[in-house]
């Protein structure tokens, strides 16, 4: 892993948002025909990256809290 993992993770979560509004906008044109096999494999299609980056997303977030947890205090009596 990088030592800075986050511009990766920011990258992903934009790959996300981009993907969600395609889906959005695919939904719209969905309504606008009333259905269409197309259309739904192009949303199958956009979802497939949010899956996608679904497992990458969580272990940086775990990696990224695991750095952000405090370090144990040393009690100076000991």
């Amino acid at each position: 892993m990088p030592d800075d993992p986050t511009p990766a993770l920011l990258s992903r979560f934009n790959q996300n948002i981009m993907a969600l509004g395609c889906a959005i906008e695919e939904i719209r044109t969905w309504i606008d025909q009333r259905g269409s096999t197309e259309v739904s494999n192009r949303i199958e299609a956009h979802w497939a990256v949010i899956t996608g980056n679904a497992s990458f997303i969580a272990e940086t977030i775990a990696e990224l809290s695991a750095r952000c947890e405090p370090e144990e205090e040393i009690d100076p009596e000991d």
